[in-house]
């Protein structure tokens, strides 16, 4: 930045959405100089005025640029070749040759981008290597991965470069007294954090900025841990997959599940980091509750339908176009909640139950239901959604009519009289009156966060934090929850537009839940 006037003390500037500063010359009337990382590919601009030492200032200038996306990968290996193969081809046409304790055509992350993935076995032939250096270490760069321990009782690498007896990074598993964690190592730097699962995927990023000179690391698409200062030397030693240099052997060997490994020559930008971590929801069923036959109603997508428990029917909206008021003959049919039908529950027996456990509750998972009560104010707590485990519910989302609150209710194990934590509640009920509440439960295992929508909206009380989910092996119930030996907390009222499925929903995409359509089939 600079200007003409001899006496200008500072620019002030901004860019769209800021970051907004001010920078000050060498010397009144000198120019001045910026460093801007742009966090997105757009149209942007930055607007600078000048400022005298008198306070004056000059007409704003507005200079607009336009933001390309990131370069591609220098490397990039998929590891999705099929069962059998010996080698693995990389995006800048390296190959990785794998040794003997590496086993091609594993399983893919649910929902990732990408298709399979190899196992290597801990051993000394549990690696994959192309040879060569992906990258120059003493520059910006970043380092990804898809990652499965089968255990986390010892620190291992799912990638590193070798230089000379020890390596440039290392990222991977490291095993603390405390417990295990990511860790993402440079030199005597390392950014540690999130909490490694036995046969749990995990998509890990590490990155080194030489601007800042800073490296961090990233799981499951969230930064982790505090950013460390870091100066590493450039490295001209072969990349490695599944293992590090330490003298003259390598060690730290991975033993699991590995990848869709990247490495980029520049900064990964957060928003990068989270699509590349981004686990797209899968549709598991979708219950529209227009009609039934003998006690089913079907799912959309030719799935298991919903059977119909006693006490619980389908209500049918007119068909009819007639108008009551012009018309003596003409009977008002009220409609239905969504579309032509809805489930009508009795509040005594009244349920539906989805056969098998539809969503697995160790995992992410996201489930939407339309309810409206038929009472203002119940006599008791009425539970809309439950999946049921051996001896309790792994959860259940209830009416806790002395609140005036929906809450979403999760047992601390599946044992007869478990204690159990109302782990998300939100305000808000249609007093049996109204075309009723769009509810959603959305489960992030990687963030170990629930959230509870009320009509696509959430706030603080409504998320919760969920350390580990328990699997619930019991069916999806629709209209009451587990209580002592038996079933209990039958809903009267209504229901329709049950979704479920494998993934967490991006908040964006909850408020499309229950206007009868898929809203996940863009995600």
């Amino acid at each position: 930045m600079d200007s003409p006037s001899p006496d200008v003390v500072e620019y002030r500037y901004n860019f769209i959405g800021g970051p907004y500063g001010t920078a000050r010359p060498d010397e009144p009337g000198g120019p001045a100089t910026i460093r801007f990382l742009p966090l997105q590919g757009r149209t942007d601009y930055l607007s600078v005025r000048a400022i005298d030492r008198s306070g004056r200032s000059s007409p704003t200038t507005t200079y607009w640029f336009r933001v390309k996306d990131g370069r591609a990968p220098v490397a990039h290996w998929k590891l999705d070749d099929p069962a059998g193969s010996t080698g693995a081809a990389a995006a800048a046409g390296t190959t990785a040759q794998a040794g003997s304790g590496v086993t091609f055509g594993g399983p893919a992350p649910r929902g990732a981008d990408t298709d399979a993935t190899v196992a290597l076995n801990g051993s000394s032939h549990g690696y994959l290597t192309p040879g060569v250096p992906a990258v120059d270490t003493a520059g910006t760069f970043a380092v990804s991965a898809w990652a499965r321990p089968a255990q986390t009782d010892r620190t291992m690498t799912v990638a590193s470069q070798d230089a000379g007896q020890t390596a440039a990074f290392r990222l991977g598993l490291t095993d603390r007294d405390s417990g295990p964690v990511w860790s993402f190592a440079l030199g005597d730097a390392r950014v540690e954090g999130g909490a490694p699962e036995t046969g749990e995927w995990a998509h890990l990023l590490g990155l080194y900025d030489e601007e800042t000179g800073t490296a961090r690391l990233y799981v499951n698409g969230r930064a982790v841990g505090s950013d460390a200062e870091a100066a590493p030397a450039g490295a001209s030693g072969a990349f490695q997959i599944g293992r590090a240099r330490s003298g003259d052997h390598y060690g730290a060997r991975w033993h699991g599940d590995v990848g869709d490994v990247r490495v980029h020559d520049r900064v990964v930008v957060p928003a990068e980091a989270a699509d590349m971590a981004y686990r797209t929801p899968e549709l598991l069923g979708h219950w529209s509750l227009e009609t039934a036959t003998d006690g089913a109603s079907p799912e959309q997508t030719d799935g298991a339908p919903l059977r119909l428990g006693g006490g619980a029917t389908i209500y049918r909206g007119s068909d009819s176009s007639c108008i009551p008021d012009l018309d003596p003959d003409c009977t008002y049919v009220p409609p239905a909640l969504v579309g032509d039908g809805h489930l009508r529950l009795d509040g005594e027996s009244g349920h539906a139950v989805a056969e098998g456990p539809v969503v697995d509750t160790g995992d992410s998972f996201t489930l939407g239901v339309v309810v409206r009560l038929a009472d203002a104010e119940p006599a008791h707590p009425m539970t809309v959604l439950s999946q049921a485990g051996e001896h309790t519910d792994a959860f259940k989302l209830s009416y806790e009519p002395s609140q005036h609150r929906w809450q979403l209710i999760m047992p601390h194990e599946d044992e007869a009289g478990a204690a159990e934590t109302v782990v998300a509640q939100i305000e808000g009920a249609d007093g049996g009156e109204g075309s009723g509440h769009r509810l959603a439960i959305v489960y992030d295992d990687a963030a170990d966060t629930v959230k509870l929508f009320l009509d696509g909206y959430t706030n603080d009380r409504a998320t919760g934090t969920v350390p580990n989910g328990w699997r619930g092996s019991g069916a999806l119930q629709i209209g009451r929850a587990r209580v002592g030996d038996g079933w209990g907390e039958y809903l009267h009222g209504d229901v329709d537009e049950v979704h479920a499925y494998a993934g967490a929903l991006k908040d964006d995409r909850i408020s499309g839940l229950g206007w009868g359509t898929n809203p996940c089939v863009e995600c």
